[in-house]
């Protein structure tokens, strides 16, 4: 079972990578990072270690870092890895679930999940914008010491 969610994580960033038009020599680092971002948010919700939010937001901050490491390793816009890498971690199942529950007029369970979706992405924004301040202040802390 992790096998192919390896395979499958590794495989949706790519491919997005791909409709994104990011470089090809930047689609194998686009999938490991997805595919990286996807396997902690596995190992933590799934495995029962963190509720489903907090497990996001851990693995978008990983998507992040490891974002930050390849677009200075790279010399490309981080933007190429961030949203290939993130792909995995983007709540649409559940958003649908949502939109398919509000046409049944089943109210309660689609304002639930559409709670959570909301819960969800905003999981995702804090997890990237974390790593983008832990940067920021990296960046002014190496300036302030030369």
């Amino acid at each position: 079972m992790i096998i192919t969610q390896l395979i499958m994580s590794f495989f949706a960033s790519a491919g997005f990578g791909i409709i994104f038009n990011a470089p090809r020599n930047a689609l194998i680092q686009c999938g490991l990072i997805g595919m990286i971002g996807w396997i902690i948010y596995y190992m933590l919700f799934e495995r029962g270690m963190m509720d489903i939010v907090p497990a996001t937001v851990f693995a978008a901050m990983v998507v992040a870092v490891l974002s930050q490491f390849c677009a200075r390793y790279y010399k490309m816009p981080i933007i190429i890895f961030n949203v290939s890498g993130i792909i995995p971690l983007v709540p649409g199942g559940i958003a649908y679930n949502a939109m398919r529950h509000f046409v049944e007029n089943d109210y309660n369970t689609a304002v639930q999940l559409s709670a959570q979706v909301v819960l969800l992405a905003g999981g995702i924004a804090i997890g990237l914008m974390f790593s983008e301040v832990v940067n920021q202040i990296w960046r002014k802390a190496e300036a302030l010491g030369r």
